[in-house]
């Protein structure tokens, strides 16, 4: 899997949210990301560690449940 500069991506396992800042032809991934104290963090990452962010939109039934 590819990454663009700007997109959202987050670790397989979990964890914060993340920009992708560079990649480059070996498969790194850079990315940055704001710490609980606010402050940036910065970090390479092996390209299978990461999956693209997709917000989930809940589902709501026709009775106004959502799932």
């Amino acid at each position: 899997m590819s990454f663009n500069v700007g997109e959202v991506v987050q670790l397989k396992s979990g964890g914060p949210l993340m920009t992708v800042s560079e990649t480059n032809d070996a498969g790194v991934v850079e990315c940055t990301w704001f710490n609980s104290e606010n402050n940036i963090q910065k970090q390479a990452f092996n390209q299978e560690m990461l999956k693209i962010y997709r917000k989930q939109t809940p589902r709501v039934l026709p009775s106004g449940i959502r799932l």
